[in-house]
């Protein structure tokens, strides 16, 4: 995982919902990731994809509070690179794309449950299986 010093993790919604459930590992992984100043970046698709609950989802919404966590918005360069990006794999998961757009845009780690999709779209990235 970046070395286990990653500057920056980007979280899919399997990561999210691992924060929501309080899984130790992803927990630890978070903690230790805050510790070294690192950035933390959600992605707004994969957010939309957790957010049920509103203010009865604490954990996600501390996180969500942290200055350290950003959500990347989807303008419209964005959601034209994230169409490209599935036309160019052959697959229709816009969500997906924007998280491994938004890897690529910080060059960090991806905390995935969804390992075997990003994994089509972008090869060569650092991701980490939750």
């Amino acid at each position: 995982m970046g070395g286990l010093n990653p500057r920056s993790l980007t979280l899919d919604a399997g990561a999210l919902i691992a924060v929501e459930s309080a899984d130790r590992r992803v927990s630890t992984i978070l903690r230790r990731a805050t510790e070294r100043d690192a950035h933390i970046i959600v992605p707004a698709g994969a957010l939309a994809q957790v957010w049920r609950k509103g203010s009865r989802q604490v954990r996600l919404a501390l996180l969500l509070d942290d200055p350290a966590v950003t959500v990347e918005i989807i303008d419209a360069e964005m959601a034209k690179a994230c169409g490209e990006l599935c036309g160019r794999h052959g697959t229709d998961d816009v969500i997906d794309a924007s998280v491994v757009l938004t890897g690529r845009r910080y060059n960090s780690t991806i905390l995935t449950s969804d390992l075997d999709h990003l994994r089509k779209l972008a090869p060569k990235l650092d991701l980490v299986k939750v």
